[in-house]
């Protein structure tokens, strides 16, 4: 079985991800930590180099290689729906869940990181909302659940995941 987390950034996906992976004893991975590591570059650098295109393509070839594992938990960059071809892999090769979140949530958990090239404007708050508006719908058409996740703990969220894929038949 795979969980692919996705969402906006600051939903919580990474921090929710590794919990449960490990309450459900599955490997985890970070779609962005992996395209860091193989790149031998950090997001902002990527970013600055090949432009948002580039790093979208090698956001799509990490993606399809992961979703070809089994047995993983895969947290997601909050655009990583933005391509049809993402979006159709996590649908076709596990259990899709949205982490959402509000704006103002999203500004108090990105506030200080410094290695979200998107947010890297006098108005990081505009950005969100604009994101949201575009991304919201890809989410939802994408997901096969949806949690809220403003002021809740990981633990909490990662409890009411578990509890969704046991309704569902998915575990035991």
């Amino acid at each position: 079985m795979n969980i692919f987390l996705i969402g906006p950034m600051g939903a919580g996906k990474s921090t929710i991800g590794r919990l449960l992976s490990q309450e459900l004893h599955l490997e985890f991975i970070d779609s962005d930590r992996e395209i860091e590591a193989r790149a031998g570059a950090n997001i902002p650098w990527i970013f600055d180099v090949e432009g948002e295109a580039g790093f979208r393509e090698r956001e799509q070839n990490i993606i399809h290689e992961l979703c070809e594992r089994d047995n993983i938990v895969m947290a997601t960059g909050g655009g990583a729906v933005l391509r049809e071809a993402n979006r159709k892999a996590l649908q076709a090769h596990g259990v899709v869940v949205y982490l959402h979140t509000t704006v103002e949530q999203q500004l108090e958990r990105t506030a200080r990181d410094k290695n979200r090239p998107l947010l890297q404007t006098e108005n990081p708050g505009e950005i969100l909302q604009q994101l949201m508006r575009q991304r919201d719908p890809l989410y939802r058409q994408t997901c096969d659940i949806t949690l809220h996740t403003d002021r809740r703990h990981p633990k909490a969220v990662v409890s009411e995941i578990v509890r969704q894929l046991t309704r569902r038949g998915l575990l035991n």
